[in-house]
């Protein structure tokens, strides 16, 4: 699975890109994502909504907890995800290493390295060990 990471902030500045730099980030997410259907690599994938529409559910005394997001002490969250079934761990990072080349305005400062992260998904119990 290759995570994409930010934050409400990120996801706030897209609204202010011009419409070039917005057509940009599109057409490059939907070649990267048509590469991976031709290929047969592709799995799933799906964007989610904005960390303001989040909800922490917990147990306090055995009773559900429900706290409204965005969390101030959450700065990155999970924003997306692409699910793909490819040969190899290393074939995995070439693919995710294609995101960082994510278009983006010049003049934008995420304030950070853009990454993603990738792991594979555990088919079964032993595949939880280390």
């Amino acid at each position: 699975m290759i995570m994409m990471f930010g934050s409400q902030k990120d996801l706030a500045d897209i609204g202010g890109w011009n419409a070039a730099d917005v057509k940009a980030l599109h057409e490059f997410m939907t070649e990267w994502n048509n590469d991976l259907v031709e290929s047969g690599e592709f799995v799933d994938a799906q964007g989610l909504s904005q960390p303001a529409h989040a909800r922490r559910v917990s147990l306090r005394d055995g009773a559900p907890v429900v706290t409204d997001g965005p969390y101030a002490e959450t700065q990155e969250v999970l924003v997306g995800y692409t699910t793909v079934d490819c040969a190899s761990y290393d074939r995995a990072t070439e693919i995710a290493a294609r995101l960082a080349n994510t278009p983006h305005p010049e003049d934008s400062d995420l304030g950070r390295e853009w990454y993603v992260d990738i792991r594979p998904c555990a088919d079964g119990f032993e595949d939880l060990e280390l």
